[in-house]
């Protein structure tokens, strides 16, 4: 059982600070990331486990690659097993309330990532009762993206000539993304020329490219100044499909960072000129965190945002990586402060 793996100190500390989860000998938690299984993703799922095993949990990960049937087929058979607790990442706002309100009925506890738990999906409804929904700071991560665009160019160039990469709407995070981008379009800062996106969504990258490829040739060199990536693998997309075009006269500036990411922006740090990101593990990291505080008995808030910082590729270099970006990008990743001061943690962390 999950006591003898992690040592019986762990066990006794699991049994006293959270009893019910413990009563069967084990606390099991259930990942459920419905996104491609991205390096992004792989991180996030890195942040979970090596954060839930520290603490000496059982920690099993399911990615449903943004197949939303698949996702809640996988959310109803996990609820059906005996999971203490799920975090769910890129539940869709249609049905993320309904699949999961089962758990929080059983008496398991919830936390999700870029998936708001509304009532029938509607963002003036209640979010689901106990469950914390955390997210990016997706407003600021879309203000320094574009404010990233609106810098790279004079402001007599204004409105500047947009090609927008997006999927939605129903995408929490785009969503949100969306409204900064807006405002900047009624402003008459930024002007959208197209709109690209895929077609499936388990397929961001490829249909990304392919729908970017099919237009280019309608705008003939000093049509567009730049690319808005609301999503990294939507920038992925539309760099290969400016690459195989020949095309370096648009710039992309993008959401989101990876090993991926940095070597492609390190390849072409004449278009790919910043992304705006939060470290994918510190969401890892937190989400488990505050599942653990749920099964403590803690207060945890409704929603959580983690707070996003600005990549340019010029602070790049071949030697960075994800694990060593901090060195680069002032702050990258704080773990320290995000839902660590309880007392049982660090007595669970010092007991592995």
């Amino acid at each position: 059982d999950a006591g003898a793996a992690a040592g019986s100190g762990v066990a006794d500390i699991l049994s006293r600070v959270m009893p019910d989860q413990m009563a069967d000998g084990a606390i099991k938690v259930a990942v459920i990331r419905n996104l491609a299984a991205g390096d992004h993703t792989q991180q996030f799922l890195e942040g979970c486990t090596s954060e839930g095993t520290a603490l000496g949990f059982v920690v099993d990960t399911y990615v449903t690659d943004g197949d939303n049937a698949k996702c809640q087929e996988t959310i109803a058979l996990v609820i059906q097993q005996d999971y203490d607790g799920i975090i769910l990442s890129h539940g869709e706002a249609g049905y993320t309330y309904d699949s999961l309100l089962p758990a929080i009925e059983k008496g398991m506890k919830v936390v999700t990532f870029d998936s708001v738990p509304y009532k029938d999906g509607d963002v003036n409804n209640e979010i689901l009762a106990d469950c914390t929904s955390t997210a990016q700071e997706d407003y600021k991560l879309a203000e320094l993206s574009l404010g990233s665009i609106l810098e790279n160019f004079d402001a007599a160039k204004q409105p500047l000539k947009i090609i927008r990469a997006w999927m939605g709407p129903g995408i929490p995070p785009l969503d949100r993304r969306q409204t900064i981008y807006d405002q900047l379009v009624s402003e008459g800062k930024i002007e959208e020329v197209a709109l690209v996106g895929p077609v499936d969504s388990s397929n961001a990258r490829g249909g990304t490219q392919d729908a970017l490829a099919a237009i280019l040739p309608r705008f003939p060199e000093g049509a567009v100044d730049a690319i808005w990536g609301s999503y990294d693998e939507l920038a992925k997309g539309c760099l290969q499909a400016l690459n195989d075009a020949g095309r370096t006269d648009i710039k992309i500036m993008s959401i989101d960072i990876s090993n991926d990411d940095i070597n492609l922006m390190l390849a072409n740090p004449d278009v790919w000129v910043s992304t705006a990101a939060v470290d994918p593990k510190l969401i890892g990291i937190a989400n488990m965190r505050l599942l653990a505080a749920k099964f403590a008995g803690e207060e945890t808030p409704e929603t959580y945002n983690l707070d996003a910082q600005l990549v340019n590729t010029t602070m790049l270099n071949a030697s960075i990586n994800m694990t060593n970006i901090v060195s680069v990008v002032d702050g990258w990743g704080q773990e320290k402060g995000v839902f660590d001061s309880y007392s049982w943690m660090a007595e669970l962390k010092a007991a592995s």
